[in-house]
């Protein structure tokens, strides 16, 4: 199919080059190719067509040029400059804007980032932020179906959100293999400092995997009976299908958690256990150094009439015994474990 309009170049700054990753016009489900940005209002006019742009940090000029093109409101716009943005969905009329939080792995934990997404009835416009993973392979799926695609940019949301939800399951296998690595040195009976200070920072990871995805299970219930925007019926169940896959991974973060609370207070409890051995030893050779301790006391006092001073066998009789003594109790709590 020839495409909808004659070839124009794209946006001459660099920064804009940089921050535009992909511009297609759909009709009929159809790839019509690449548009200019500068042509984006006339493609919208088309019958059954709808727009699918997707940028990365784009700069505010070209966030404002976004905005002139598509009639985005003021407010939406507004967030869409700030990558710190809680998830959420708002209406704007006849056009949505939700914010995602996507998450990646990476050596010291997790990277997170944003995807704040424009959907309107011809348009689905997509602004990621920090840890995020083009969108490339969507775009293919998507093209691979061109009767779903034909619905519209409802079908073409559905796809991007079950994308960013799927690939929290690597992230959370990630946090699950660090788990059971710090489970298992507990277990090894090795608690330490440093092994408590990573499952608190596991907790931290798993309390913001959390934050971004029970979110998105409210956003897909809105998606499936809000009016705002034309998404047909059939395309609706899709989202269903979302929230049932992020209602399984909250699940899952929900028993990690709770295995967590456990490891730590099982780490507390050998900590807690390796404390009392040390005082049992501590008392131990206490209790066995007090029978020389009171004994040479005793005979340090200066008492003038001490019928053992004169007798020739009381030394050694005195550290024999208190060797004797000593022995036999070292013995007894030996045999007890304290020592």
């Amino acid at each position: 199919m020839p495409h909808l309009l004659p070839e124009k170049p794209q946006v001459n700054t660099t920064n804009d080059q940089n921050a535009l990753m992909k511009c297609v016009a759909y009709q009929g489900g159809v790839s019509l190719g690449d548009v200019a940005l500068d042509d984006i209002s006339e493609v919208l006019q088309q019958p059954d067509t709808f727009i699918w742009l997707g940028l990365r940090e784009p700069d505010g000029e070209l966030i404002g040029k976004i905005q002139l093109e598509f009639g985005l409101h003021d407010l939406a716009v507004e967030d869409a400059r700030s990558a710190h943005q809680r998830p959420k969905i708002e209406g704007y009329g006849d056009s949505l804007f939700l914010v995602l939080h996507t998450a990646s792995l990476a050596d010291d934990g997790i990277d997170f980032g944003e995807t704040h997404v424009f959907v309107g009835n011809r348009f689905l416009v997509t602004l990621r932020h920090g840890a995020s993973t083009r969108h490339t392979r969507v775009r293919a799926r998507c093209e691979a179906l061109p009767q779903h695609l034909a619905k519209g940019p409802g079908f073409a949301l559905y796809a991007i959100m079950d994308f960013i939800v799927d690939n929290y399951l690597p992230v959370l296998d990630g946090l699950q293999s660090r788990f059971d690595a710090l489970e298992s040195a507990i277990f090894a009976h090795k608690p330490s400092r440093q092994t408590l200070e990573n499952l608190y920072q596991l907790k931290r990871e798993l309390l913001q995997m959390q934050g971004a995805i029970v979110p998105v299970i409210d956003m897909c219930h809105v998606l499936m009976h809000i009016d705002d925007i034309d998404i047909p019926s059939d395309v609706r169940l899709y989202f269903r299908d979302v929230a049932d896959h992020a209602k399984r991974i909250d699940r899952a973060i929900d028993a990690m958690r709770e295995m967590l609370i456990s490891a730590m207070q099982v780490h507390l409890t050998f900590e807690t256990v390796r404390q009392n051995e040390v005082v049992k030893r501590l008392a131990g050779w206490g209790a066995i150094l007090a029978i020389p301790t009171m004994v040479f006391s005793w005979y340090g006092m200066n008492f003038r009439y001490m019928p053992e001073l004169e007798w020739p066998y009381s030394y050694p009789l005195v550290v024999g015994g208190v060797a004797v003594a000593a022995l036999a109790l070292y013995w007894r709590l030996r045999r007890a474990g304290w020592l």
